[in-house]
């Protein structure tokens, strides 16, 4: 199999430290936040992507869709397991898992637009001096 074909995965590992857990419910019930886990799906896909890729190719996210099923606490591990599900063109679409040492704790799908860095450089500009002749 392909780095980057349909059933490829490709999984990160974690730890549960302060800085990705919530707050607000006080010190004894910290938890890996929503948000955390969001950030490190997005991470997981484009460090793959870009390992895939070489310098020449790079990806941004267009779609993330995430249930977050059960706590894990500070200090524990979670790993994340993304699976290539769709290649539509420069749109890879993955089927995510997140499970930390006792349960699956969160689990969604993730786009992102896979492209030559290049063009996505040549795409930023012009939407600039779009954005400043407004101005």
């Amino acid at each position: 199999m392909s780095e980057l074909e349909v059933g490829a995965r490709h999984s990160l590992c974690i730890t549960v430290d302060e800085e990705n857990t919530i707050s607000f419910l006080g010190e004894d019930l910290r938890v890996y936040a929503t948000p955390a886990m969001v950030h490190d799906v997005e991470y997981c896909c484009r460090d793959w992507l870009a390992k895939v890729g070489g310098a020449a190719k790079d990806s941004v996210g267009a779609h993330i869709n995430i249930a977050h099923l059960a706590p894990t606490t500070m200090g524990a591990w979670v790993e994340i397991t993304v699976t290539v599900a769709e290649i539509a063109g420069p749109l890879i679409t993955f089927d995510v898992a997140v499970r930390d040492a006792i349960e699956q704790v969160g689990k969604g799908s993730h786009q992102r637009f896979f492209a030559p860095v290049a063009k996505l450089d040549a795409r930023l500009k012009a939407k600039a001096a779009a954005l400043a002749a407004k101005t």
